[in-house]
């Protein structure tokens, strides 16, 4: 099995203190880790990187990301995210284009999708990807 970690996963796991207030979200990334199952895109990869005031952290975090390489994005992916997009806006579900780029990427490689995000609940209702929706309040 191979996981596509959310940036709201990464976000927390890469925060101080993080695996104090729900160890379950560590433990269960870290776990992925070992086991080489995570997989990394480009758009998770700025979207992480995106915001960081201190240049400082901003590298400490570039050079931890380079563990995981991105993996290749096509055309067809894109085209999918779009049809995913249109797809749920017809059925009232709001969503991101990065985010429907992770169902995309998560649908046509059999990808399953971890994250803490219930957005992907509401995409799931209409859309065909696996889903590991964690709860952030460590219950």
């Amino acid at each position: 099995m191979r996981i596509l970690v959310d940036t709201c996963i990464w976000s927390y796991a890469l925060r101080r203190h993080s695996d104090l207030s729900n160890p379950k979200i560590t433990n269960e990334l870290n776990r992925f880790i070992q086991n080489r199952q995570v997989i990394m895109l480009g758009v998770i990869r700025q979207e992480i990187l995106s915001g960081i005031a201190h240049e400082a952290q901003f590298d400490r975090i570039r050079l931890k990301l380079k563990a995981f390489p991105d993996y290749p994005m096509s055309t067809a992916d894109f085209e999918t995210a779009a049809q995913f997009y249109n797809r749920c806006r017809a059925k009232g579900v709001q969503g991101s284009n990065t985010d429907f780029l992770i169902c995309a990427m998560a649908h046509c490689y059999d990808f399953t999708i971890f994250t803490m995000d219930k957005d992907f609940y509401h995409f799931k209702k209409h859309l065909n990807f696996k889903l590991n929706l964690i709860d952030s309040t460590g219950e």
